[in-house]
């Protein structure tokens, strides 16, 4: 007949565990849609590894429904945020032209953003983000070919630059060895008429 000081018992699991950040429990979805900057609608897909965060069970039990649904939820409403708003980075600084070759080039970058940004759902959810993990940022079919066809344009141009530089270069070696040539045939010349001339002196 001992009356416990509590009324219900609550069981948290405190692995790290793993979420595609497609999955929703009312929607289902192969992939996240987001905006760039430069208005193309993109397909997004990866995973992200989270873990209750200790010091704020609370949250976690009582200050959300569904923490890991809420969580993927804020954790695509600030990729989204990224990708609409991210700069390209070069050697200058910024860049305003932003293509889908400059997504895919920067996932680590974007995800570290990304790790560093949710940091907060610890206060906030009770969640500690362990890892963030964009793998995949593909833009549609018809997008996708136009940019392989300029990816290779530019493929071959960049090599047809190139070959014309060697060219030039090889002509320009050629053209100081020529010169080098005249030099000491000019210079063999003269000598024999120095001393001549040294001699009737």
């Amino acid at each position: 007949y001992f009356k416990w000081p509590w009324q219900r018992l609550f069981k948290v699991d405190m692995t790290i565990q793993t979420v595609d950040i497609t999955w929703d429990p009312d929607v289902k979805q192969d992939a996240i849609e987001a905006v760039t900057k430069d208005n193309l609608t993109v397909q997004i897909s990866g995973q992200i590894r989270w873990k209750p965060c200790e010091r704020n069970l609370y949250a976690y039990l009582f200050g959300i429904s569904h923490p890991a649904a809420h969580v993927v939820g804020y954790f695509i409403s600030v990729l989204r945020d990224r990708v609409a708003t991210f700069h390209g980075e070069t050697a200058e600084g910024a860049v305003e032209g932003v293509s889908i070759n400059d997504l895919r080039r920067n996932l680590s970058l974007i995800n570290s953003f990304m790790e560093d940004a949710c940091r907060k759902t610890a206060a906030r959810y009770g969640i500690d983000l362990d890892a963030a993990l964009i793998t995949n940022i593909d833009p549609p079919g018809d997008v996708d070919e136009a940019l392989a066809s300029i990816n290779t344009t530019q493929n071959q141009v960049a090599a047809s630059i190139s070959q014309a530089k060697a060219d030039a270069d090889q002509k320009l070696k050629m053209a100081e060895q020529a010169v080098q040539i005249a030099e000491n045939r000019a210079q063999a010349e003269a000598l024999p008429l120095l001393e001549l001339g040294k001699t009737l002196a």
